[in-house]
């Protein structure tokens, strides 16, 4: 089913990441980690879906999704980078991306971080987010989505990596299998991996060769 609705607000996030703010359908509901087609609602456009994932909650009052802007390419995130406050966009049904499963390891490059977002705001909100980690890598800190909210969620548990930036504080390289083999002493737990297919894919084969369970790592299809 398609719904119309207008966008509330748009925020920056990073230098190159916004927050959308938009109207909620009645009865509209989805889990932490699902996602929904999006199209801007213009004669030209409407027909464009792009995947989006919830980064709000379901019990929010508003829908919010968090969208990395790609200027210099001719495309969907650069026109949604110009809409404003009563600007429309088309959401559809939702379906299902990454499923909490139970505590463990979130491994995310750049803007994969999104649907790992409203999973861990929901455990945040239910005091059980405990012993739960996150390691996230970026190119450098001023790409780093949501630092501080992510940094008060998880503390010692926020464990991040800038490949192209030596900064004091950050890890200063890429995650393989030497880094998780270092932060991480039990693989026997729940992984879930998300960010581009090739570092899904790698950090994947990666988790495997040190002994975690095929059906324990969770990532983004």
């Amino acid at each position: 089913m398609n719904h119309i609705v207008k966008i509330i607000s748009v925020e920056p996030v990073t230098h190159d990441v916004k927050r959308f703010t938009i109207q909620k359908p009645d009865g509209f509901k989805f889990k932490p980690g699902q996602a929904t087609e999006v199209s801007i609602n213009t004669p030209a456009l409407k027909n464009e879906k792009r995947p989006f994932t919830f980064t709000s909650l379901n019990d929010n009052r508003h829908l919010e999704f968090t969208i990395k802007i790609y200027e210099n390419h001719n495309g969907i995130t650069k026109e949604l980078g110009n809409l404003k406050r009563g600007d429309e966009l088309i959401i559809r049904d939702v379906w299902g991306a990454i499923e909490y499963k139970g505590e463990g390891v979130f491994i995310a490059g750049g803007a994969g971080i999104t649907p790992f977002i409203a999973i861990l705001r929901q455990l945040n909100s239910e005091n059980k987010i405990a012993n739960n980690t996150l390691i996230f890598t970026n190119k450098t800190e001023s790409d780093i989505i949501l630092e501080k909210e992510l940094d008060e969620m998880l503390g010692d548990n926020f464990i991040n990596t800038l490949t192209d930036e030596k900064k004091s504080g950050f890890e200063n390289r890429r995650i393989d299998t030497d880094f998780l083999k270092e932060k991480i002493t039990n693989f026997s737990q729940h992984f879930y991996v998300c960010g581009p297919p090739p570092f899904v894919e790698a950090i994947s084969k990666a988790l495997s060769s040190l002994g975690a369970k095929t059906d324990a790592v969770v990532f983004e299809k």
